[in-house]
């Protein structure tokens, strides 16, 4: 394909994909399969990076997220972005309509009814050939932080306006950006299985997202967003605010399907009453309903105090609470060894569904609201999802309550727990803890660790839930008929894998110990490690004082790999790995001659096309090299890959010698 026919059909593609994604997120009207789709989108990818000169920020592959940024500029909005009074009862609604009817002199108002949706506000911008310029916070209203690339990734959002009627103009649509409840879920999922804090509820999951550096991360995350205000040239281009939003959703932007057009108080309040239950029905969470003056004259004849509009107002819904008795406290341990106290609850209505337990995420939230086994406790689900327990009830108390102590043992396996300073999460130290067993060995047979080519997810979790292995020394005792037995496993595949089980035994010290998932060590400190001591029965039996002379070996590493090793299990797996032949040495260093970038310093920046972060690091490091993280005149090479940051810019200015991908791999040899 020559330049010009990739050329049209790439503008064929984008058009064609913009179209199919408005589709999806916008009018909830899927034309194509899932699987279509990615097709679609894989071959543009493709193109654009075989032709480079095509590409452009207006494609559907900007939504991906790009390389991190250092930081938000600011923007001071063209018009403030003013927040709406509270109210917290439909009689405060009716005090809010008679001001109303006082500043339109008696003219009875017809409003328009919306659902607030639980995010955060969010003003975009297009500039006069309609193409998305920039996307900024509210901030404090009239000064907010550019976060453009990020909102670039949510699918709802056209990046491109195809519209006659706003050619030549600038365009702002201010809208909500919210995380909806599935993809919340999922990523507090993922979170706990990282052993990272869960996000308490979807809205500061969608703000601490929007505020990632790394648009790819944010990608992701699947934010979405209901646009709200349309303003042409600064102004509203249609004389009610309904016939607005209908203009929006003509011209492509998601806007809320369950808006309404309220002719008196009474027709708010049936809306107020109808929306207090059917919220939970919704695959969002929302925080009440705003009402807002139809007409756009008379909202201007209402003007506004000097923090509020006059004729707008939000509506807040009592909190969903309940009042039962905590019956117990237990510890669940989670897939990475975090220990987390649960309330177990006298079971207790809220919000349609029966609540018999609720977090109380660790030790110190725990002491900070004395909550004691037996209290009376207030309960509510936080953000409407996750039950929570708000406070307890002292004056309840019979005398008979007892204080919570976080165990000295796991409760799953007997191995020591231990809470580092400055961290809030007790975890279990044992390595063959059947709780976090499958992540142990899927931690144990990654690329970077023993490399187990075809021990994925499916095998590794058939194998634990079967009982074939109860910890990674298992796997060298497996047999050709026990994965045979496994779904989707034949004889030669069964076969291929037994023997990349057995060759992992001599992948050496370095990944051995990273392999082993002993807390803060990485590969750069096994890799340290490994070249200072020649077994890991020395680094088994070392001080911590003797590891400390390690350079590069700090205290927090050092102490964590004492524990380790002072724990019995995981001596007992250590001895099972060396009856099973690994091989616990460490190759002998390649000679000065082999080591092509000894004393060299390096930086990266940019994406490299056939090496991770990781993977270019360790190629540096293992032909004598040194990785930093920043350019100085110190510094040797700078090996750039695609979209590179101002490191590059940098080098330049210090005449720092820059390699591409390509010159970097001829010079490792």
């Amino acid at each position: 394909m020559n330049a010009m026919e990739a050329r049209r059909r790439v503008d064929s593609l984008r058009k064609e994909i913009l179209y199919h994604e408005k589709k999806y997120y916008v009018d909830s009207d899927p034309q194509i399969s899932d699987q279509e789709f990615d097709k679609l989108m894989h071959e543009l990818v493709q193109l654009e990076a075989d032709f480079p000169d095509l590409g452009s920020p207006d494609s559907p592959t900007s939504r991906v997220g790009g390389v991190p940024v250092e930081g938000f500029p600011t923007v001071r909005h063209r018009r403030p972005l003013i927040s709406l009074d509270n109210c917290y009862s439909f009689s405060e609604l009716e005090e809010f309509h008679s001001r109303v009817l006082r500043g339109l002199e008696g003219k009875n108002p017809e409003y328009v009814a919306e659902l607030k949706i639980d995010g955060l506000s969010i003003s975009a911008t297009y500039d006069k050939a309609g193409r998305l310029e920039r996307a900024a916070t509210r901030g404090d209203g009239e000064v907010g932080e550019v976060v453009t690339e990020n909102v670039r990734t949510i699918r709802s959002l056209p990046l491109v306006l195809d519209s006659v009627e706003l050619a030549g103009h600038e365009i702002e649509v201010r809208g909500e950006v919210y995380l909806p409840r599935s993809s919340f879920d999922r990523i507090n999922e993922q979170r706990k299985e990282a052993g990272e804090p869960l996000f308490a509820n979807p809205r500061n999951a969608a703000s601490g997202t929007i505020r990632l550096l790394d648009s790819r991360i944010v990608a992701t995350r699947r934010l979405d967003m209901f646009s709200y205000l349309l303003l042409v040239d600064g102004e509203e281009p249609r004389p009610t605010h309904l016939e607005n939003m209908l203009l929006l959703r003509q011209f492509g932007f998601k806007v809320n399907p369950h808006m309404a057009l309220c002719k008196s108080i009474t027709d708010v309040k049936h809306y107020l009453d109808h929306w207090e239950t059917a919220k939970l029905e919704l695959g969002y969470d929302i925080d009440g309903v705003v009402l807002k003056v139809n007409s756009v004259a008379q909202q201007r004849d209402l003007g506004a105090t000097s923090k509020f509009p006059r004729w707008a107002i939000s509506y807040k819904y009592p909190a969903l609470q309940a009042t039962t008795r905590i019956l117990d406290i237990i510890v669940q341990v989670g897939r990475t060894g975090a220990l987390t106290p649960v309330a177990v609850l006298e079971p207790v209505e809220l919000a349609g569904t029966t609540v018999s337990r609720a977090t109380l995420h660790n030790e110190d939230e725990v002491r900070r609201k004395d909550i004691r086994i037996g209290d009376a406790a207030l309960i509510e689900k936080g953000g409407e999802v996750i039950p929570k327990v708000v406070k307890v009830l002292p004056d309840r108390r019979t005398g008979s309550e007892r204080i919570f102590k976080m165990p000295t043992r796991c409760p799953v396996c007997g191995a020591h727990v231990y809470r580092e300073e400055g961290e809030a999460v007790w975890r279990c130290e044992g390595a063959s803890c059947p709780a976090k067993l499958r992540e142990s060995i899927l931690h144990y047979a990654s690329r970077t660790a023993m490399d187990i080519d075809g021990l994925g997810d499916a095998i590794v979790t058939q194998l634990v839930d079967k009982g074939l292995v109860h910890d990674v020394a298992d796997l060298f005792a497996l047999t050709i008929e026990d994965l045979a037995g496994l779904e989707r496993m034949g004889q030669k595949s069964a076969s291929n894998l037994i023997l990349e089980i057995s060759n992992s035994r001599n992948k050496g010290l370095a990944r051995l110990l990273f392999a082993l998932g002993i807390r803060h060590v990485g590969e750069r400190a096994a890799r340290l490690l490994a070249e200072t001591y020649d077994d890991l029965k020395m680094i088994s039996s070392t001080s911590v004082d003797d590891l400390l002379k390690v350079n590069g070996i700090g205290e927090i590493v050092a102490n964590s790999i004492c524990s380790f090793f002072a724990e019995p299990q995981n001596l007992k797996l250590i001895q099972k790995l060396r009856l099973a032949g690994l091989n616990f040495a460490q190759p002998r260093a390649k000679k000065q001659a082999d080591q092509p970038l000894m004393g060299r310093a390096f930086v990266l920046t940019g994406t490299l096309i056939r090496h991770t972060r990781d993977e270019a690091t360790r190629l540096i490091e293992e032909h004598g090299g040194k990785v930093t993280g920043s350019v100085s005149k110190k510094t040797s090479y700078v090996i750039a890959g695609s979209e590179p940051g101002s490191k590059l810019d940098r080098a330049r200015e210090l005449g720092v010698p820059v390699l591409d991908e390509a010159e970097f791999e001829k010079l490792v040899g």
